[in-house]
């Protein structure tokens, strides 16, 4: 990938996960960032991998909302 593209995608995320952040327990960003990153990079579309993040973050991590 080049530098350009995942500067652009790293920006995307950061906007996405502000959200999650908001509403959820402290946890580490990267898990969030790395979800939906490899979603984005399937094919999903924004909705889609903001879902699959969140899903992950509190199936997987047990991050649940405040």
């Amino acid at each position: 990938m080049e530098i350009a593209t995942l500067a652009a995608l790293l920006h995307e995320t950061a906007e996405h996960h502000e959200n999650f952040e908001k509403t959820h327990i402290e946890h580490r960003w990267w898990d969030w960032y790395a979800s939906y990153m490899s979603a984005r990079q399937s094919g999903s579309n924004l909705e889609e991998a903001a879902a699959a993040a969140n899903l992950y973050m509190e199936e997987v991590l047990h991050i649940l909302p405040r």
